[in-house]
């Protein structure tokens, strides 16, 4: 029967040696810890530090003030749920909250596996959008929590 199962769905994750996906976490609560530049900077440093990935490549990110967005190719040893799990780990330490109580992140992330027909910069450049469409800049290069191997502050496009 359809849906009769659907609470089963996403119970694991599958994760692809090699696979590339697009993320997104968000904050508990969908509050802003990142809509001042202490936190927000801490954390984009740590998110987009190598060691927070293990052998997954970061392809692009932009960190929002309530949100993560980024595009990762795992690679050979680690699942996506055991990767994004030491990321945003990484970026709690970073945090560092006032209130120590304070949870940063939800307790779950979204992922959508990119099919071979995507074309791999179209999402990239979604991603790095998010600013412009949110309203935040006029032009993502002034938007300083962002990068993507393709795309550089000073070539990209404007809304």
């Amino acid at each position: 029967m359809p849906g009769q199962c659907s609470h089963a769905l996403r119970r694991g994750r599958w994760s692809q040696p090699g696979g590339i996906y697009l993320i997104t976490f968000a904050c508990a609560g969908r509050r802003p810890w990142f809509a001042e530049w202490d936190a927000a900077s801490r954390v984009a440093r740590a998110l987009a530090s190598a060691e927070a990935w293990g052998d997954a490549s970061l392809l692009c990110w932009v960190l929002m003030p309530d949100h993560w967005h980024g595009v990762l190719q795992l690679g050979e040893r680690e699942t996506l749920s055991r990767c994004v799990g030491r990321a945003r780990a990484h970026a709690t330490r970073a945090w560092k909250p006032k209130d120590q109580g304070r949870q940063l992140w939800q307790r779950s992330f979204h992922d959508r596996a990119l099919r071979a027909e995507e074309r791999l910069v179209d999402v990239a450049r979604y991603v790095v959008m998010n600013p412009l469409r949110a309203g935040l800049v006029g032009r993502i290069g002034d938007y300083p929590y962002w990068d993507a191997v393709w795309i550089t502050p000073d070539t990209s496009p404007t809304m």
